[in-house]
């Protein structure tokens, strides 16, 4: 039996039960890289009648309509499924070397797909100190970053000291504004920044702000605010797209240490079941980090990277398309991306205090009265649309990011727009986070054929949906919060994505709320009654969904001779255990193609699991938002 690669340190150490799978030859780059270069689901006979790896006694969620049970999957030498069905049908593939395992009544199911996502975001986070998304009063905050000053203090007088995940809400008591004078306190002259970990703000010391040369008379960039104090003068703090006045003067990590760091992440996201990543930001600098890892054998997933086209070049769309056309060329030769995807930021976050959402009505003072401010729309419904034209008609698929309902509607504008143009409607363009849709906007994802990407394991009542949104919006408007039922109701295309690493990847979690809309960590459910989907619904949304959402159905997303065997083992039925008890599934076994990136005997199995518990019992962050512009915002995340 072939063996990948040995340098491949996302391939698990031999454990007791000695499972170690290639997708024939090739190994692990060819296995993952499959999905790159168009292969088809098609079953071709094996040369030899016996299977690679068979599991046995599981409930196999196969994802398709065949209502007959399943309890064991046998893998291909080739790395595809060769047979679903009874045990004991599927005994005549155990050959002398088949490895055979018990699943001991455990899910045996297709691996996650996630459709929204920034792993890069996390493994540059991860180098960095962390606040965690504490709430602090101005002194504890302070006392805080005075250790995280003594323990870099190698850095002083002028190395900078970046933190993440700074709770732009959180300084005590509420209502506490932040300065830079509280950071310009700290007993140090380093430029320091605090990133929010909603990705749609960050808070500046003077020093930083001197080195950007962002002064009272600097005008605010396209789509984002430099917030000033009653004197004119900067406070600070910067939203959206104006983070990048000052975070461009921060020096890059060592390339070699970022791709130890994504490393680990990607092991981490094996644990947790992920076979599929769309990387929802991507610019030059990330597409050159993969091509590191790929070509080391270090990247587990099959990634759909998503290239962002900035706000002025989407007035450009021939500058735009040109722009992604390069990238694609340039890169190519990295079998394991599956180019063909853009995004677009449409508006920015919606919770207070930043409120850079799009909304059709005016956001509400405290005290419930309207306001003047409609949120930030940062592409208009024409541009939007000549570009989505542009981009459909080269084969090319969109992904917008659309918090507000003004938001969702300008990109369903877009692609009506687009559809008319083009006459395209299998290209699948996307709305991601759908946090405040109109009903009226409902039905026309099934009618444009759009996919509905959402992120809820945000769909709980917490203090994000409830004190920094409710009093804000309203009642009336509050209710159509992420609404995933209504939108399947009308036979929208579901899809899922965690938008990690805003909140800790926590999988099975996510898959738990979009059920009871509550999750581990809800004070409540968030209208559960009106907008829960089942449980077989959600894991679909995950897979399949997501799935069609990528373009990969043909070949992933559901269990099913001939297509690849991206599969996940769990500890536990999830199909029966109570709706609660998913949260916690643990992952036994993920292959990709075949290959085994995932162990939970092996050392480096045990390893990634214990990195993913530790996160998810950690506090949570923010808000939703990502890499460069998050649950939303022009840092890139979202």
């Amino acid at each position: 039996m072939p063996k990948p690669p040995a340098s491949t340190s996302y391939v698990p150490q031999p454990s007791r039960r000695g499972i170690l799978l290639a997708a024939g030859a090739a190994g692990a780059a060819g296995a993952v890289g499959a999905l790159g270069t168009g292969g088809t689901a098609a079953a071709s006979p094996a040369r030899r009648r016996s299977a690679a790896l068979v599991v046995h006694n599981a409930r196999v969620f196969t994802g398709t309509s065949d209502p007959a049970r399943a309890e064991a999957v046998a893998v291909g030498r080739d790395g595809r499924i060769l047979a679903v069905g009874a045990g004991r049908a599927l005994r005549r593939f155990i050959g002398r070397d088949t490895e055979v395992v018990d699943a001991r009544g455990g899910t045996l199911m297709s691996g996650v797909h996630d459709g929204h996502a920034h792993p890069m975001g996390a493994a540059n986070r991860s180098l960095r100190p962390s606040l965690a998304g504490a709430e602090q009063t101005v002194e504890e905050l302070q006392k805080t970053l005075t250790g995280f000053l003594a323990d870099s203090a190698d850095q002083e007088p002028d190395g900078w000291l970046v933190v993440e995940d700074w709770n732009p809400i959180g300084l005590l008591p509420r209502g506490t504004a932040p300065h830079h004078s509280m950071l310009d306190a700290l007993p140090t002259r380093r430029p320091i920044v605090l990133r929010g970990g909603d990705g749609h703000n960050l808070w500046a010391s003077q020093r930083a702000l001197d080195i950007a040369k962002v002064t009272a008379s600097t005008p605010d960039p396209p789509g984002g605010e430099i917030v000033k104090g009653r004197d004119g003068k900067p406070t600070g703090v910067l939203k959206d797209d104006a983070q990048p006045l000052v975070s461009r003067h921060i020096p890059e990590p060592d390339a070699t240490r970022l791709a130890q760091a994504a490393e680990k992440i990607f092991a981490e996201a094996a644990a947790s079941g992920i076979t599929t990543f769309m990387e929802a930001v991507v610019d030059r600098s990330t597409l050159k980090v993969y091509q590191r890892l790929a070509e080391s054998g270090r990247l587990p997933q099959r990634i759909v990277p998503a290239l962002r086209i900035d706000t002025e070049l989407t007035k450009d769309p021939a500058a735009a398309l040109a722009y992604a056309n390069g990238l694609r060329a340039d890169f190519k030769g990295v079998r394991e991306l599956r180019f063909g995807t853009v995004k677009v930021f449409l508006d920015g976050v919606i919770e207070y205090p930043a409120q850079t959402a799009a909304l059709l009505e005016p956001y509400l003072d405290e005290d419930g009265r309207p306001t003047d401010n409609r949120g930030d729309l940062y592409v208009t419904a024409a541009d939007y649309g000549r570009l989505t034209a542009a981009f459909n008609a080269a084969g090319w698929q969109m992904h917008a990011h659309a918090i507000g309902d003004r938001a969702v509607r300008t990109s369903l504008d877009g692609y009506a727009y687009a559809l008319r143009a083009t006459g395209r409607r299998d290209l699948r363009n996307t709305t991601a986070h759908l946090q405040l849709a109109d009903p009226a906007d409902l039905p026309r994802f099934a009618a444009l054929g759009v996919v509905a990407c959402m992120q809820l394991q945000w769909a709980a009542r917490d203090i994000w949906t409830v004190d920094a949104l409710l009093p804000y919006i309203g009642a009336a408007r509050h209710r159509w919060l992420y609404p995933a039922r209504s939108l399947q109701k009308r036979r929208a295309v579901l899809a899922g994505g965690s938008d990690w690493p805003v909140d800790p990847l926590q999988v099975w979690n996510q898959i738990r709320t979009a059920i009871d809309r509550q999750g581990a960590d809800g004070e409540g459910d968030l209208y559960r009654a009106e907008e829960g989907i089942s449980r077989t619904s959600s894991l679909l949304m995950h897979t399949l969904g997501t799935a069609r959402q990528l373009r990969s159905d043909h070949l992933t997303g559901t269990v099913e001779r001939g297509k690849e065997a991206d599969l996940v083992l769990l500890d536990r039925d999830v199909t029966r255990c109570p709706v609660a008890d998913i949260s916690s599934a643990e992952v036994r076994l993920t292959l990709v193609g075949g290959t085994v990136v995932h162990d939970a005997q092996s050392s480096a199995g045990r390893a990634a699991a214990a990195r993913v518990t530790r996160a998810a019992a950690g506090p949570r962050p923010t808000s939703y938002a990502s890499v460069h512009g998050g649950r939303h915002a022009s840092c890139g995340c979202g």
